[in-house]
Order: C-alpha cells, then structure tokens, then sequence
C-alpha cells in the first residue's frame, strides 16, 4: 500500500477537507484508497458497522473515497471530559480516562495500535491518505509523537504541508514550520498547499515564487475560498443559520462538554429553520423549539446548564407552549437524578436533573455503540428514521413507557428507545443523526411549530454527496495532481 500524508501549519488549516477531496479525486482515478488519521481529537464521532466508534472526519473522508467505516481509520480517537483529561478509545473501543500528563506516557504503546491499523489496511487498499493533527511543529509535543511526523517517519511516507492564507501569516506558517522539522523531517515534506485563498491570483505568484526557492519545495496548487461549503466538522461548532423568512426557529443549548453537534448540520442548513446556539451567559430566547444535545460530560453539563439559569428559562419555554427535545445525554438530563457511581465521566457523583419527566439515569462503563433504524413516533407519524447511538449510561422510569422511536432492526434487540411526554410537549431519544432522515425532521418540525402545515427538510446525504464532489472538482482544478500522483508513486516505489 502506497501511503501519503497531510501535515498542517495549525488546527483548522483544511488537512481534513484536503484529504477528503483527494480521497474523492483518486477514487475517481479508479484508487482504492483509505482515510486514515492515527490520533484524533474530538467529541464528533460516527459508528461502524462493527460498533466502533472513530472522528466524524474520518467517516466523511471514507464517504468521499467510497468504501465502508472501519475502525481502523482512526485507531486512537481522544474524546476530552475535562480541561485536562479525555476518554481514549483504542480500535473503536473505549479503554479508560486519561489525564494529558499519563497519556504523553501511554503513546508508545498507542503506537503499536496506530501501526496494527495500518498493517491491516495495506492488505485491503491500494493507497493510504493520512490526516496529521494540528501541527507538527509543536515542540512541547513531539516526543513520542504518533499523530504527525512521528507517524509519517516510523513508516517513512511523503508529505504534503497545508496552511490557510485566510488567517494572514501563511508564508511564515509554512517556513516556520519547515524550520522546526528535524533534517529528515524535512526531506519527507514533498510540497506546499495554500488553501482558502480569495482575491487576485497574481498578486500571490510572487509569493508563490520565493516560497519556492527560498525552501526548495514546490507549491502543489492554491485551493480558493469555497464559499457556503458544508461539510461534516471534526469538532469546531459551525456557525448557526440566520433566516428572515424561517418557518421554525430552534434553540440548541452549548454545553461545555457538547458532542456530535454535527446533528444539527441538516437544520443548520435548511433554510426553512433559524438554528441558534445558546452559548454561555446568553439567555434563551423566544422560539419554537430548545434542544439539548449530547454530552461527553452529561453531569458537569447538567450542572452548568442550571448555573445559567437554563432550567427556569426552560420552565418558562413550556409554559409558554415551547417544545423541548433531549438528545442522548440531552435525554438523560431531563430527568430527575443522572448518578456516576463508577466516575467514567466525572467525579460529581449524583446530580438532581431538570425533573420534567419521571426517569432515571446510571452512567455506566459500558458504552453502547449501535446503528439503528425504525419509526419516530411523534405525533402518531410513525415516519421512517435511522441513526446511531454512542452513550455510557441505562435510563429507566416510566416516561419510556410512551417511546419515541419503534426500532425495526437494532444490534441489542432493544425494541424501543427515549420518549414523548403525555402533554406532547417533550420528547427526547438516545438517537444521534436523526435530522438526516428528511421524512423524521419533518415530523419534528411540524411537532415544533404546528401553525405551519408542512416544513420541508433537506436530505444531508445527497447534500453531502453534492459538497464533496464540489470538493473534489475544486482539488482537480486548483492542485497538480500530476504531480501529486508522481510523489505517491516515485515516493513509495522508490528502493
């Protein structure tokens, strides 16, 4: 398997979106290619059809290049429940918590599982395309590196550095960073990609030019400012959507601690739906419908939810005649206690819940790990729905007696999942990605707002499909991908 990697000057410098258009553009060449990123960190995350659990990323970049999710595509995933500390999950699995300091000790033997990953996937694909993490000129974190030149010099691999003109600097980013590499390092850097760049292009080529010569590395392609580009996020939380002539308006609580916020992406960018994110120290304001969403620290969450004021606010919402709907985490909130007595999520122990609905919730070690399909319930719809569940933790109480989803077909045999309250102004499900199904949103829109009739959803996989072949046609016409072809095969072929 050839193998070919994508550094980055900084966080959000366009390495998953670039690898996600070479993964799309080599596909299209007739490569079987797999994404491949060894160390992520971040609380978006998708299921595999094993019940694994890898980045959001990750399960885009293999959309792009078209085969199914594999655990394999990102070995060690790092979800943080607190400012110092994080979940790790090896291989799809959840293996315990770990503060910053103990895992620096632990990366060793996280190398041996990124190696494994990769050993496996050479005897499946043609190509390997690897997503480094932040930066690999972070000098305080280069020992034991696993996630970026670490990585690329342990199976001696070329790679290509991006960094984003957007932000300024990106000249210094690029000589900073190549400066910073050791002797070998550099020798594997095989060229520069400028991304996100808007304006005259011959205003650059001289840039471009001194670039060149002053480091002896081509730059392999300017990729523009792809404007209204919507793809899934690894983890920064995308800007909400302000619509003047909205039919529904929807309140989504930032917690702290929120995960697989890429839930909302389908109302996010609907234009029949004004999304807002109600972030620390804001009130809620009037709408429709409050969500709270996931949790990787549903208790701190939970606590700091009613620091703010969020639980009268709330009171007030459904008094007022607001919906209100709990996802995952969100769910387990809604009820009267969540107990850690395991402390797999924090210390705090047992915190009183919002006490909307009669329901308890055990956070557990075990974490359930599923893709599931069947019928939303809401309002007698009994629409076709699918998602996934990623959640530590059983609730029990009789509010799950009036269910909100009826699963057809579910790894556990569970036969129902969350709930509708009796005055059919709360609802709540453990189901993550239940806006992608068109038919279900529909439902729920018309649940948030009965004034309107009918409130079209957009269906997020063909969107998706759409963006990333946009995508890919951005990266064949701005990227020499001649050239990039001949660094993959003279690279890997060489003796």
């Amino acid at each position: 398997m050839k193998t070919l990697m994508v550094q980055g000057t900084t966080s959000d410098a366009g390495k998953s979106t670039l690898v996600a258009g070479l993964c799309r553009v080599l596909a299209r060449k007739g490569w079987k290619v797999a994404p491949f990123k060894p160390q992520n960190m971040a609380l978006n995350s998708a299921v595999t059809p094993c019940g694994g659990e890898i980045g959001r990323a990750q399960a885009l970049q293999a959309m792009a290049a078209k085969v199914p999710l594999s655990v394999d595509f990102n070995p060690i995933l790092l979800k943080p429940n607190s400012d110092t500390g994080a979940q790790v999950i090896i291989h799809g699995r959840a293996i315990s918590n770990m503060e910053a300091n103990a895992y620096q000790d632990y990366k060793k033997v996280a190398m041996d599982a990124v190696m494994a990953s990769h050993i496996r996937l050479a005897e499946q694909f043609e190509l390997c395309l690897v997503e480094g993490a932040g930066s690999p000129a972070e000098i305080n974190l280069r020992e034991n590196d696993i996630a970026n030149m670490g990585f690329a010099c342990q199976i001696d691999c070329p790679v290509i550095i991006i960094a984003d003109i957007d932000k300024g600097g990106v000249f210094a980013h690029l000589v900073g960073t190549l400066a910073l590499l050791s002797e070998h390092e550099q020798s594997l850097v095989k060229g520069f990609v400028i991304n996100r760049f808007r304006g005259d292009f011959s205003l650059l080529k001289s840039g471009l030019d001194w670039l060149e010569e002053y480091t002896n590395k081509p730059v392999l392609g300017v990729l523009p400012y792809l404007h209204g580009l919507a793809l899934d996020a690894e983890d920064a939380v995308l800007q909400a959507s302000v619509c003047e002539q909205a039919q529904v308006k929807i309140c989504v609580l930032l917690l702290p601690h929120i995960s697989n916020h890429t839930d909302f992406d389908a109302l996010r960018l609907n234009p029949n739906v004004e999304l807002i994110y109600v972030k620390y120290q804001q009130a809620i304001p009037s709408c429709d419908l409050v969500i709270i969403p996931g949790s990787k620290n549903v208790l701190a969450d939970l606590r700091f939810l009613q620091q703010q004021g969020w639980n009268d606010q709330i009171q007030r919402h459904l008094r007022y005649g607001g919906k209100l709907l709990g996802i995952c985490g969100g769910l387990q909130m809604l009820g009267k206690t969540i107990s850690d007595p395991e402390a797999v999520e924090s210390t705090l122990g047992q915190v009183q819940g919002l006490g909307l609905v009669e329901l308890e919730t055990q956070i557990t070690p075990h974490k359930t790990l599923t893709q599931a399909q069947g019928h939303c319930m809401l309002n007698n719809a009994e629409c076709a729905i699918v998602g996934y569940e990623i959640h530590a933790g059983i609730s029990s109480g009789e509010a799950l007696d009036s269910p909100f989803i009826r699963f057809d077909t579910h790894p556990n045999g569970v036969k129902t999942d969350g709930l509708i309250s009796a005055d059919n102004q709360v609802a709540a499900t453990y189901l993550h990605g239940l806006f992608d199904s068109p038919e279900a949103t529909e439902v729920i829109l018309s649940w948030a707002q009965p004034e309107q009739q009918s409130v079209a959803a957009i269906d997020l996989a063909t969107h998706r499909e759409q963006q990333l072949e946009r995508l890919a046609d951005c990266c064949e016409a701005h990227l020499d991908m001649t050239r990039i072809e001949q660094i993959i095969e003279n690279f890997n072929d060489r003796t």
